[in-house]
């Protein structure tokens, strides 16, 4: 089955990322206009990008605790993984899997060549092989789509405006002059910073749609997503928040988030609703039985 673009999903994701350039234009004009150190600032944030992206593998797999495992450790979930990448045109990533009661799933790296897709080991319990391929083939849709790079660069100047913030708050803190630029550049900076990242969380959950639809075509089954999704979202009802709260960093990679209930996460979700994923996900099922 040929890789399948949804155009209204796709021209959302360029709107999104259109309005986030918008924002920044208009931030890095009122930084310049202050005569800020802006040179400095964003050479600051540039390493900060820099790390992140060259370095978001191996930090991710640090702050999970996920294991890179050989293929003699874990040789099916291997194959699996393997077949599924030359379903979709990619080379095969490492495998790594974390010990956690919270079934989940989540992919990283900057490219194709250096990605890895990790599962947890509730998750190879609860999961039949077909439901757990349904998975792996979301994960590796993030790496053919290359996320981790395009939420990089969305992200690159919230995280000037969050310097620009903690900035703030000491000008506002020591400052005697109520128009310093700091505490101007503050003031916008908070603005930008909430209004990107609104853009920014729209921006993810619409690349998770994108990733159901990749597994969809990878396996040619959406049904067996739609059931790992609910299998999933069921168990995680029954995790203790504790579990839930060790990895809540992580989250934002995770097929399907692992909320304790004590986070603003619920409210601003990096994820769509399931039931949204699920209609999604069955408009690509009468879509490939050829309806």
């Amino acid at each position: 089955m040929k890789w399948k673009r949804d155009w209204g999903l796709t021209m959302r994701i360029w709107l999104t990322m259109f309005l986030l350039f918008l924002v920044y234009l208009v931030f890095i004009a009122v930084l310049a206009y202050l005569g800020l150190g802006l040179p400095f600032l964003i050479g600051i944030v540039f390493v900060l990008a820099f790390v992140q992206y060259f370095f978001s593998d191996k930090l991710v797999l640090w702050s999970t605790r996920a294991r890179v495992v050989a293929p003699d450790e874990y040789p099916e979930l291997h194959r699996m993984v393997e077949r599924l990448a030359g379903e979709a045109g990619i080379p095969k990533p490492r495998v790594a899997v974390m010990q956690s009661p919270v079934p989940n799933a989540f992919a990283t790296g900057r490219s194709p060549k250096h990605a890895v897709v990790a599962v947890t080991d509730s998750i190879l319990r609860l999961l039949s092989p077909r439901e757990l391929e349904a998975v792996l083939a979301h994960e590796l849709s993030h790496v053919k789509n290359r996320d981790v790079l395009t939420l990089t660069l969305a992200s690159f100047l919230a995280m000037l405006a969050a310097l620009i913030m903690n900035n703030f708050i000491f000008a506002a803190m020591f400052s005697r002059e109520r128009d310093s630029p700091w505490i101007i550049a503050g003031i916008v900076a908070i603005i930008v910073y909430f209004v990107s990242q609104l853009l920014i969380l729209a921006l993810s959950r619409y690349r998770e749609f994108a990733a159901d639809r990749g597994s969809a075509y990878i396996t040619r089954s959406p049904r067996d997503l739609i059931t790992a999704l609910q299998k999933i979202s069921n168990k995680m009802d029954y995790v203790p928040p504790q579990a839930k709260q060790q990895v809540e960093t992580a989250n934002a990679f995770f097929i399907i988030p692992a909320l304790s209930g004590r986070t603003l996460m619920e409210l601003f979700s990096t994820h769509p609703p399931l039931e949204k994923r699920i209609a999604n996900l069955e408009k690509v099922e009468l879509e490939l039985r050829g309806y």
